[in-house]
């Protein structure tokens, strides 16, 4: 028996996600996979989102919890009332990548080595799945580093 990965049920309406999950389960079962419901979810992207939505329970009747914020193929889906992601966790993945590049190579190399490591290596963890997730004009500005980056460590 072998679980399958990365998922994803959307159904406009919630009293019919179940059923949908229901039909899931079945087509999995009859291909010898699971869902791996330790690692499932659901997530509410509408205008009313914070109401209180009915338990989902699969066919063997494990509860699926509602969570505010989900990992999906490393991006993080966020409720509310559009679809939204968040960019949290790739800034803080981008800066620790950037912080290491600094913390080996110091004052050794010279800056345009420095920011080509930086461009390489951690801006592609900033920038990974950002294609699929719109962004408002907060998340935007918060990317704008300007001269930032420059200033962060090297001079």
């Amino acid at each position: 028996m072998s679980y399958a990965d990365d998922i994803l049920l959307i159904s406009p309406p919630v009293c019919e996600l179940e059923l949908l999950l229901h039909a899931c389960e079945c087509e999995l079962r009859w291909l010898d996979m699971t869902i791996n419901f330790k690692k499932s979810c659901c997530l509410r992207i509408r205008p009313r989102n914070d109401v209180v939505c009915a338990k989902i329970a699969s066919v063997s009747g494990c509860v699926l919890p509602w969570v505010s914020e989900t990992r999906y193929l490393g991006v993080y889906i966020v409720n509310g009332k559009s679809f939204k992601c968040s960019i949290d966790a790739a800034k803080r993945a981008f800066y620790r990548s950037a912080s290491a590049i600094f913390g080996k190579i110091g004052r050794i190399a010279s800056e345009e080595v420095t920011l080509q490591l930086i461009q390489s290596k951690s801006v592609l963890l900033l920038l990974y799945g950002l294609e699929a997730c719109p962004l408002n004009k907060s998340q935007l500005n918060s990317l704008d580093f300007g001269d930032q980056l420059l200033s962060y460590e090297i001079i």
